[in-house]
């Protein structure tokens, strides 16, 4: 996407970057408090982690062993699941004192990332040859 952006500017002399933003939306309440319709007979759920578990929320930007990356998952216990946003698991049990908060969630969650250069194109041929 980044290289269509690129080219449809028209100076393609200019000089790249080599990063770019990758943005992801997150939903904003997904909580399920019964596991079928209740009316139904269905069971509700008793072992729910609150929304907020030591000062972090699902989707808070968190640095994590030297690195960026987003809450996937928490516990009641104050552990959490620190990914990337490709899905890399950073850590998949990180307690919540080993975590540094950079950003409050919002509804993109955004990552910079590096540019991967294509290897050079033999003499005399084209993308489409």
């Amino acid at each position: 996407h980044c290289a269509d952006a690129f080219c449809i500017a028209g100076n393609l002399g200019a000089e790249r970057l080599g990063e770019f933003f990758f943005q992801k939306q997150t939903r904003r309440n997904n909580r399920q408090i019964h596991k079928l319709s209740i009316l139904k007979g269905g069971i509700r759920k008793r072992n729910q982690a609150p929304f907020e578990v030591k000062g972090f929320r699902l989707f808070d930007k968190v640095a994590c062993k030297g690195e960026e990356g987003f809450i996937f998952g928490r516990r009641s216990s104050g552990y959490f699941d620190v990914r990337k946003l490709d899905g890399t698991h950073i850590s998949a049990g990180i307690s919540y004192k080993k975590l540094h908060l950079l950003e409050k969630r919002q509804t993109y969650l955004t990552e910079i990332r590096k540019e991967e250069a294509l290897p050079p194109l033999p003499e005399g041929r084209g993308l489409r040859a």
